[in-house]
């Protein structure tokens, strides 16, 4: 796992207020987003953020033991 579960709930945290505003900033640049499709934006994103935490890391400096 690339981050700690306490690191990952606290992205989530922040991801579900950013969902939210997205629509508002789109809506200004005239971007009309349905609820079905913020939804789907915010499951992708979610879904996003969860492989890159469960994706093993392959040659990450961070996940080789040091010494």
């Amino acid at each position: 796992m690339r981050i700690s579960k306490g690191g990952l709930l606290v992205i989530m945290a922040f991801l579900a207020p950013l969902i939210v505003e997205l629509r508002t900033v789109l809506s200004w640049l005239g971007i009309r987003l349905s609820a079905g499709g913020t939804i789907a934006l915010g499951a992708a994103l979610v879904l996003a953020v969860l492989v890159w935490a469960l994706w093993p890391p392959n040659g990450d400096t961070e996940a080789e033991p040091v010494g």
